[in-house]
């Protein structure tokens, strides 16, 4: 039995004092402007017509008391500085809330799940938020994901105490070579049991800067984050990219308490780049998938294995073995190879656990 999964999308709504509300479809003309750099196309783009178009345009304005969007005989629209950060605001509150949203919607399909009777069979997944994790609910048609994202040691405690089934988690490339630091090392032997767990390689991803276009402040490397008109921004402690960085910073002796914003954290790749694409700050470190759909340039620093683990008994149940017959396909792949340093060689191969700390 084929069953619809629901998804919960956030919407902004504006209020004035005298309560008349303003029409959020304001954002998706932004944007299709920002793309197009015309009224006409945004507009066809969207599935408004250029009158109405013109019209929300106009309507927003007066609400702001300032103008969104530049025009330009002959040179077509450009959105104005008001009209960036409206665009910027919106997607970085959708970045910093998509995992909350998407773990929000994989509870309500499981109580509907729960509801129904001879639907497809149940693989709960906990694991580290990620592009290519994202994709795995459009691809398990057969079978009912409940997809929780949690951070790579939550989602291992979650495996241990029996409240999932898969976990999904990120170790640098060639193991401890490739720079496993000794914590990180400890946080896995801690929770990983060669004798009881198994390893199914997933992606491989590459981390990295990420910098305004052009890269202005010509940043070359971390030593460049030292530097005292150069803001970062971070991610939260808990995260497999914050771990990355520490461990970078450490290995080329670079100070973090001197680096500016180092304290300021966001809890996505996206919603990182959201805030660089927003001037927020001038760099941010994650993913290169996340740099491109922002339209922003990347200086690659290393790449990290993503991967999940489950019981050697788990590999054994129905769902687990449909979902492997999906990440092996493809289509799944092909779908991985899309994303801007993603790459999804050996992507379904079972392994043991030593092997993540060997290569």
């Amino acid at each position: 039995m084929h069953m619809k999964r629901i998804q919960v999308v956030p919407s902004w709504s504006f209020r004035d004092s005298g309560g008349n509300q303003l029409n959020p479809q304001l954002f998706s003309l932004l944007g299709a402007i920002h793309d197009t750099g015309k009224l006409t196309e945004a507009t066809s783009q969207i599935g408004i017509s250029y009158r109405h178009g013109w019209n929300l345009l106009n309507t927003w304005a007066a609400f702001f008391g300032l103008p969104l969007v530049d025009m330009q005989k002959g040179k077509g629209a450009t959105l104005s500085a008001l009209g960036e950060k409206l665009l910027w605001a919106e997607q970085r509150v959708l970045a910093r809330l998509e995992p909350q949203l998407e773990s929000l919607a994989s509870e309500l399909n499981l109580e509907i799940h729960r509801a129904l009777e001879g639907v497809s069979p149940l693989l709960r997944l906990h694991a580290s938020y990620g592009y290519a994790v994202a994709l795995l609910p459009g691809f398990s048609d057969d079978i009912q994901l409940d997809l929780q994202y949690k951070s790579a040691e939550e989602a291992l405690a979650s495996l241990n105490r029996g409240a999932c089934d898969l976990a999904g988690f990120h170790v640098p490339v060639n193991g401890r070579a490739g720079g496993m630091s000794d914590a990180l090392y400890e946080t896995y032997s801690r929770h990983l049991k060669p004798r009881v767990h198994k390893i199914v390689k997933f992606i491989t991803r590459q981390q990295g800067l990420m910098v305004k276009p052009g890269n202005p402040k010509q940043i070359a490397g971390l030593k460049d984050l030292l530097r005292k008109e150069v803001k970062f921004i971070n991610r939260q402690k808990d995260s497999g990219t914050r771990a990355l960085l520490d461990e970078l910073l450490l290995r080329e002796g670079v100070n973090s308490k001197k680096i500016s914003g180092f304290a300021d954290e966001e809890f996505t790749h996206s919603a990182v780049a959201a805030f660089v694409a927003a001037g927020m700050a001038d760099v941010g470190m994650g993913v290169e998938a996340a740099a491109r759909q922002f339209g922003l340039d990347f200086i690659p620093l290393s790449s990290e294995h993503y991967l999940l683990v489950c019981h050697s008994k788990t590999l054994k149940q129905e769902a687990m073995g449909r979902l492997l017959a999906s990440i092996r396909g493809e289509a799944f792949q092909q779908a991985v190879l899309k994303l801007p340093g993603y790459s999804p060689d050996e992507c379904g191969v079972v392994v043991p656990v030593d092997s993540i700390f060997t290569g």
